[in-house]
């Protein structure tokens, strides 16, 4: 009576297999192709986004990432119907292009995320398709290939690279990383007190740093102060400034962080100023901004 059972086993493995894989999934980078029946004004091609969503031509935008095409047929179809562009609306979605070669860009772009590599391309134009850099963007960029252990250091502001130098095209599973630029801070008597962005590979000087604030006022005083920033805690550096106005003194490189205070002539109590007034004031900064 038991006999049938491998029977019965065999037809279920067949069944089992005759199933199939499981449907496929949208993810973010593939390329749909959104066609609206009856419709064809509202059919589109179109990429999806890093947050898995994508934007329709008219009706908003639909999340389909993690979906099947049917199922992101239909959210297509009720996002028409909720946006009251179509009532009946009948929609069909295809895979066109599903890139399975990312690159991650982070740091300091608008956009930080996975992005597909489409054909040949370069840091600078995985970098445009996070969005772009930040205001408060480093010119340095380090590239990590996956599989090597020895990052690339990349200067944006240098001559392109010839055909096939290291790093010129990306490869999948690169890690492109932004750095932030260095700011430095102009207090005191100025034209225009704030924090300043440094600019890669070129120092920035005390009168420098001044110049950017647009230079000490009529009622500035000479003896200012420099403060850096260290390990052990911000320290203090007596500044002549009108010795080094005249280049009778060095004019000293700023780091990222240091602090240049021009103190106003006409009153002892911003002369005097110590370490922490002037450290209070800086908290109190906005980047380009005033106190």
């Amino acid at each position: 009576m038991t006999a049938p059972a491998p029977a019965e086993h065999n037809a279920a493995s067949a069944g089992q297999s005759l199933a199939g894989p499981p449907p496929l999934r949208i993810a973010a980078g593939d390329l749909l192709d959104i066609t609206v029946l009856d419709t064809p004004e509202l059919s589109q091609k179109t990429r999806v986004d890093n947050d898995g969503e994508l934007q329709l031509l008219v009706g908003g935008r639909v999340h389909l990432a993690g979906l099947t095409t049917s199922q992101a047929g239909q959210s297509v179809e009720a996002q028409l119907r909720s946006a009251k562009v179509l009532l009946h609306p009948q929609v069909s979605v295809n895979v066109v292009e599903s890139p399975t070669e990312v690159v991650t860009v982070l740091g300091e772009v608008k956009s930080p995320g996975s992005y597909p590599i489409l054909g040949r391309q370069s840091v600078t134009d995985l970098i445009a398709a996070a969005g772009g850099l930040t205001q408060y963007a480093s010119h340095t960029v380090t590239l990590a290939h996956q599989d090597s252990s020895a990052p690339i250091t990349i200067d944006l502001k240098a001559p392109a690279p010839r055909p096939g130098a290291q790093g010129q095209f990306l490869l999948p599973g690169d890690r492109i990383v932004v750095g932030r630029a260095g700011t430095i801070y102009v207090l005191g008597d100025v034209g225009k007190p704030g924090g300043f962005l440094l600019e890669d590979r070129t120092p920035t000087t005390v009168l420098q740093a001044v110049a950017l604030a647009q230079g000490m006022n009529r009622t500035a005083g000479y003896h200012g102060s420099l403060i850096h920033q260290t390990p052990q805690g911000p320290q203090q550096e007596v500044l002549d400034l009108k010795k080094i106005l005249a280049n009778q003194s060095l004019d000293p490189t700023l780091r990222d962080g240091d602090i240049v205070y021009v103190p106003l002539n006409a009153a002892k109590d911003w002369a005097n100023r110590g370490i922490n007034s002037i450290l209070q004031m800086a908290v109190g900064v906005v980047i380009y901004g005033r106190y």
